[in-house]
């Protein structure tokens, strides 16, 4: 069960409309890295989840994200404005100027329409825990490159909170990788020798290195 408190996450604010930079922000609105994205993927692979803990763990997180979501459309609605103008778009989708009235739509950055195809849920806790890590980290970049093409110091702060919660959302997912690392496809797969061995594909290697040689151990990257 779920119920809609009336009161954002966290207060959103802009210093001036602004429908082009509204234009990038919907990639976070309806985009493959944004938060609708966030939301169903995590519900959707919390439903197998036998452990209680990580279930309830996907859910909230879940939740969180729906309220991000409300955070990034209400910040792209006060960036529309209140006229409808496409010349004040210069490049970018163009449908919330013919379509949508510039209401907030599910659609990306070039107007295309969000899709379940962005969701991933396989039913193996691991993979799906080390997709999830991978989709907050990517979320995060989302984030930063926006962050560094707006001036307008209220829609910084947003975006800031936000980063900040796919950071915090990566740790935690991290967390509960650690505690299940030794199960699933993480145990049924990658115990042989094989598992271990590193195929050196490119030549000349440095002298000396280790790896020279056809089935030396893994590289280290520390």
């Amino acid at each position: 069960m779920f119920k809609h408190e009336k009161q954002l996450f966290h207060p959103v604010a802009v210093e001036r409309p602004n429908p082009g930079y509204a234009v990038l922000l919907q990639e976070q609105l309806g985009g493959g890295n944004g938060e609708l994205k966030a939301a169903m993927q995590y519900m959707s692979q919390s439903f197998r989840v036998k452990d209680q803990e990580i279930k309830d763990l996907f859910l909230d997180i879940a939740a969180e994200e729906l309220g991000h979501m409300e955070m990034v459309a209400q910040t792209i609605s006060l960036l529309n404005g209140h006229d409808v103008d496409a010349a004040a778009v210069p490049a970018g989708e163009i449908q919330s100027h013919v379509l949508l009235g510039l209401n907030p739509g599910l659609i990306n950055a070039s107007g295309y329409s969000w899709t379940g195809d962005y969701v991933t849920v396989t039913g193996d806790l691991c993979a799906d825990l080390l997709s999830n890590i991978a989709s907050e980290q990517r979320a995060k970049v989302v984030y930063e490159y926006l962050y560094r093409q707006i001036d307008d110091k209220k829609v910084k702060e947003t975006i800031d909170f936000l980063l900040n919660r796919e950071e915090a959302h990566n740790a935690m997912f991290r967390e509960a990788f650690n505690k299940v690392q030794d199960t699933g496809s993480n145990r049924d797969f990658g115990t042989t020798k094989a598992a271990k061995m590193y195929f050196s594909m490119s030549e000349p290697s440095p002298e000396g290195s280790p790896l020279g040689s056809i089935g030396g151990q893994p590289p280290s990257f520390n």
